[in-house]
């Protein structure tokens, strides 16, 4: 599993976005760190839904991908302002340029990666995913990558491929990136 460090991180982690393609593992590997460095874990596009009472998919038909976009860029500004946050954020929240800056200047922030097959993959079945709801879905997927990747790299401090490993993996080995980096306080590392 390939992974590196960006240079700009901070002293000390206060908290940890997560960002990626759809399918990439952000929830379920988001929920996973957040339980071994004993923090919160919200996804904003769950905090959407359950805000709102409404699925995503009925937001993009009513309100337009705009409309959406702008319900997504209040939730992040509002959830990343907490402390010991692993906020997983919607694969196309790295648009916003505002998105993008207060994600990096507020806390750690790690790509998941993974292949256009094994998101394709991951994803080919779920129905909750507007912007897949084509004709040719793996087509999709990868202009999304194309376009949304160099977002992605700029925003990382953390880059890591969710690939094949399973979830305990990826998580140890990005539990042992933050230590490396020395951003985990010793009373954190569990």
């Amino acid at each position: 599993m390939a992974q590196y460090l960006m240079t700009h991180l901070p002293t000390k982690l206060n908290n940890i976005f997560i960002v990626g393609p759809m399918g990439a593992g952000k929830t379920t590997i988001g929920k996973q760190l957040a339980k071994n460095l004993g923090w919160e874990f919200l996804d904003s596009d769950h905090e959407i839904v359950a805000r709102t009472g409404v699925q995503i998919p009925i937001i993009f038909d009513v309100e337009g991908e705009a409309g959406f976009r702008k319900r997504e860029k209040n939730m992040i500004d509002e959830l990343t302002q907490r402390h010991q946050l692993v906020l997983a954020t919607g694969g196309g929240a790295v648009l916003d340029e505002d998105n993008r800056h207060v994600l990096s200047q507020r806390g750690v922030v790690v790509y998941l990666r993974a292949s256009a097959e094994q998101l394709y993959k991951r994803t080919a079945r779920d129905r909750n995913r507007p912007l897949l709801q084509t004709e040719d879905p793996m087509t999709k997927i990868k202009e999304l990558l194309q376009q949304r990747d160099p977002l992605y790299r700029e925003v990382a401090d953390i880059v890591m491929e969710t690939g094949e490993e399973n979830i305990r993996a990826v998580v140890k080995q990005l539990m042992d990136q933050l230590k490396q980096a020395d951003l985990l306080n010793s009373d954190l590392q569990h």
